[in-house]
C-alpha cells in the first residue's frame, strides 16, 4: 500500500510503498477514505512536535474510513462500520490498524471528509471554550488566526455557544470568510494598533490564539479584568512570552490546552464533547469549512498550503476515492 511516511531524521516525509498489515490484539483494519491535515503534522516532520513517535512512522493524525477487519478478540465496530478515528499517525496511507477503542462511529448523513475535517479542529475549539475557559453567553471572544483549521471552528461554536465573537484574519478574502462564518466584527491582523481596535470595540473576555507572536501581546492587552487567554498554537513561528506581572494587574488567567493529551488522562472528556459536536453536525449546526481536498500523491502541496498560511479552514487528502 501506499503510505507518506518520515523515515529518517531531518529528511522530507514522502510516499512510498510499505506492507499492508493485519490488525493486532485490540486493532481495527480500516481502510482510510480521508484524512484531515493539521499544522502538527508539520512540526512532527521537523521533529519539534510534543509527541516523537520512532522512525519510520506514517503521518496523519486524524482519519475516517470503514472498518475492514477485526483483530483478536475484538467484536466492536463490526466490519462495514463507518468510523472517524483520532489515531496520532498513521492516517497518510491507504489503510491502517488502529485501537478500536479509538473509532467513533460517525453519522450516515456525514461524509468522509468532513468526518476527518472534524476531529481536532472542532474537539479542541469546544474543550477549549467550554470545558477550560467556560465561555459565557453574551461574553466577547476574540479568535486570532480565524480562517485556519482551528479558528474557524473556534469561531463557529463560539457563536453557538452565545458570544461575541471577534475575528482576525489576513487580507480582504480571509476577513469575508470569517464574516460568512459568522463573526460580529473582523480585524485585519495586519492593522497596526491590535489593541486599540479591541479597545474600540470594548475590549475582550476570553482570547483564542492560534497564531502565537506579538500580537498575543496586544491581545492580552485588550482584555477585560478576569479575562481568559487560550494560546492553542503558534502557526505565525513565534511562541509569545507572558509578562507575569501584567496578569496580576487584571487577575488574567492563561490557559493551557493539549487536546490529544485527553486521551490519555481523561478519554471520557473527549467522549462528551465528541458526542455533543457530533448532535450539533446532525442538527445541522456545524459544517467543516474545507478549502482543499486532493489526492494521496499530492499531499506534499496539502502540507506546503498550510506552511505557507495559503488554505483557509482545512486541508483533507484522500487516499481513496468515495
Amino acid at each position: 500500500m501506499r503510505a507518506f511516511r518520515v523515515e529518517q531524521a531531518e529528511r522530507p516525509a514522502s510516499l512510498t510503498n510499505t506492507p499492508r498489515i493485519d490488525p493486532k490484539k485490540g486493532e481495527v483494519r480500516v481502510k482510510i477514505m480521508a484524512c484531515g491535515l493539521n499544522f502538527a503534522d508539520l512540526l512532527m516532520i521537523q521533529g519539534k512536535y510534543q509527541e516523537r513517535p520512532a522512525l519510520p512512522f506514517t503521518l496523519g493524525m486524524e482519519l475516517a474510513g470503514v472498518v475492514e477487519a477485526l483483530g483478536p478478540d475484538v467484536d466492536h465496530p463490526a466490519v462495514g462500520t463507518r468510523v472517524a478515528v483520532f489515531a496520532g499517525m498513521g492516517g497518510l496511507a491507504e489503510w491502517g490498524c488502529f485501537d478500536a477503542n479509538a473509532c467513533t462511529p460517525i453519522p450516515d448523513a456525514m461524509p468522509f471528509t468532513d468526518a476527518a475535517a472534524f476531529q481536532i479542529a472542532y474537539g479542541t475549539s469546544h474543550l477549549a471554550l467550554d470545558h477550560r475557559a467556560r465561555l459565557q453567553p453574551g461574553e466577547t471572544l476574540l479568535v486570532m488566526g480565524a480562517t485556519g483549521g482551528v479558528g474557524l471552528t473556534a469561531l463557529e461554536i463560539g457563536k453557538r455557544m452565545g458570544a461575541r465573537v471577534i475575528a482576525t484574519a489576513r487580507g480582504p478574502e480571509k476577513l469575508a470568510i470569517a464574516r460568512a462564518a459568522g463573526a460580529d466584527h473582523v480585524i485585519d491582523s495586519e492593522a497596526p494598533d491590535l489593541r486599540a481596535a479591541l479597545l474600540a470595540l470594548g475590549g475582550v473576555d476570553v482570547v483564542f490564539d492560534a497564531v502565537g507572536g506579538p500580537a498575543f501581546t496586544q491581545a492580552m492587552r485588550a482584555t477585560k479584568p478576569e479575562g481568559r487567554l487560550i494560546p492553542i498554537g503558534f502557526a505565525g513561528g513565534e511562541v509569545p512570552q507572558i509578562p507575569a506581572n501584567h496578569l496580576l494587574v487584571k487577575n488574567l488567567t492563561v490557559i493551557g490546552l493539549y487536546w490529544g493529551g485527553y486521551a490519555k488522562f481523561a478519554p471520557q472528556t473527549l467522549s462528551r464533547s465528541m458526542a455533543t459536536l457530533f448532535e450539533w453536525y446532525e442538527a445541522g449546526g456545524l459544517r467543516p469549512h474545507i478549502s482543499h481536498c486532493l489526492p494521496l500523491d499530492q499531499t506534499q502541496t496539502g502540507l506546503d498550503l498550510l506552511r505557507d498560511r495559503k488554505s483557509t479552514g482545512k486541508v483533507v487528502i484522500t487516499p481513496h476515492d468515495a
